[in-house]
């Protein structure tokens, strides 16, 4: 296929919509295809992004087509980053769930019957609560939770007061309505490639919130040249995005003062990276007092910093 082209697979009737964004990931997108034919339900319809990977991906992908195992559609773009190939797949899912799968992680067999589940439970409260989606636990190979567990099991909170302000960082397993997402499409910027997924997730708190649930449904393990392995150079080189999600954690007032410190810091760092001046950066910020305190250390990182990527 050439740039910009895609293949569908008939998929009318299904709920879900695993969505993977893929790049250079062939060998290990064959453990997830694995565990996608192994799930207790098949009610789902799995979406890969090619963004523009050099090692094999779409013959890979086109050949399952062929085997027909599950239903399977692909979509290859110019390489962008994976915020992009998430705002691609996501203009063309027709499912009403929408479950973003790393290619480099797979589902435990009864991932696609519990997120039905839970959803089918809810479907009647999904307007009263205000629900943007379900929000499941990752965990390692080993069986270990990859950071921690969420307060109480089935919790219904916003993303800045659950996992935020309630310390609870890490991935986790998330699984969106996708008219809402489709609400919050990712920012993109030319020639930034990384853009981080939670600042399209804090804005969504404004207006929605989560069931959060204390079972693991996704099996992750990092590996080197991965997006978390590469992060501090991939946000260096997308200092735009950066200052974005920066700006938004620092005007959101729900958000907890030790963490606008911190993203005030970073929004100085990452707007000398982005070539902005002082009197630009600041002009964008509803309150101006932090950033005019963390920015002469923020200098002072953005030095150290810059020095290792020489």
């Amino acid at each position: 296929m050439k740039e910009g082209t895609e293949r569908m697979q008939e998929a009318s009737g299904t709920r879900l919509a695993i969505l993977t964004p893929a790049y250079n990931r062939k060998e290990t997108m064959k453990r997830l295809y694995a565990s996608l034919k192994e799930q207790s339900c098949k009610d789902f319809f799995w979406l890969v992004v090619d963004d523009g990977s050099t090692d094999g991906t779409e013959t890979l992908v086109r050949e399952w087509m062929e085997l027909g195992e599950i239903r399977i559609g692909f979509i290859r773009k110019e390489n962008g980053g994976k915020h992009t190939a998430l705002n691609a797949g996501i203009r063309k899912i027709e499912q009403e769930l929408t479950f973003i799968v790393d290619s480099d992680d797979y589902l435990t067999k009864d991932a696609v019957e519990t997120v039905l589940a839970y959803a089918e439970k809810y479907k009647g409260q999904k307007k009263e609560k205000k629900l943007c989606g379900y929000c499941f636990l990752r965990h390692y190979s080993d069986g270990r939770v990859n950071t921690a567990y969420f307060p109480k099991d089935e919790y219904i909170s916003n993303y800045v007061e659950t996992r935020i302000n309630g310390n609870i960082g890490g991935d986790k397993a998330e699984v969106f309505y996708t008219s809402i997402l489709r609400e919050f499409p990712f920012q993109e910027y030319p020639g930034e490639r990384f853009m981080p997924e939670d600042a399209v997730w804090i804005v969504m708190s404004q207006k929605y919130d989560m069931v959060h649930i204390n079972k693991g449904i996704y099996i992750c393990d990092y590996l080197e040249g991965g997006l978390t392995r590469t992060g501090r150079a991939m946000k260096i080189y997308s200092p735009r995005g950066m200052m974005l999600r920066s700006r938004l954690f620092m005007n959101d007032k729900r958000v907890c003062l030790k963490t606008r410190v911190k993203m005030t810091l970073l929004y100085a760092v990452y707007s000398r990276f982005a070539g902005i001046g002082f009197g630009e950066a600041a002009g964008e910020l509803d309150s101006k007092i932090l950033f005019y305190l963390a920015y002469v250390p923020g200098m002072a990182v953005y030095r150290r910093w810059k020095k290792k990527l020489c």
